[in-house]
């Protein structure tokens, strides 16, 4: 395993121990330098008094992919601004997957997008920006 192989392990394992992403049950499926993927399925707890997913745990999804993306780097990253637009709703059962991708960094703040899609079909759920500040520790060198 190279250097790098072995630093993104690391960086992979210190977000898998995300104690409100394992409460949910999200899994990371992929993370790569400025790009991360989670998914998580609709469970009957999970829905509000309407009957859909709830309007915080799809905010969630997105923002532990958005935490993922942002921490990529190794360099330690926190959250200033997270602006969501639901569109659809989320059904029991469901699988929803979560994609957060930088779009710009410059200097310590970086701006993301954020989806929520269904992992079915694709449909868009919610859609995120999101800005973060990235502090000058790191967690992972």
């Amino acid at each position: 395993m190279s250097d790098s192989d072995a630093r993104r392990a690391k960086i992979k394992a210190h977000m898998q121990n995300d104690p409100w992403g394992n409460h949910l049950g999200a899994r990371l499926e992929e993370v790569q330098d400025g790009y991360a993927r989670f998914s998580l399925e609709v469970k009957p707890e999970f829905l509000n008094f309407h009957g859909m997913a709830h309007g915080g745990l799809i905010f969630s999804l997105g923002d532990l992919a958005f935490a993922a993306a942002g921490n990529s780097y190794g360099q330690t990253a926190v959250a200033l601004e997270v602006k969501v637009n639901f569109v659809k709703a989320g059904q029991v059962g469901e699988l929803l997957v979560a994609e957060a991708q930088v779009i710009s960094l410059n200097g310590p703040i970086g701006l993301f997008e954020i989806t929520v899609k269904n992992g079915r079909d694709g449909e868009l759920i919610a859609q995120s920006q999101a800005t973060l500040y990235r502090k000058k520790q790191m967690f992972v060198e």
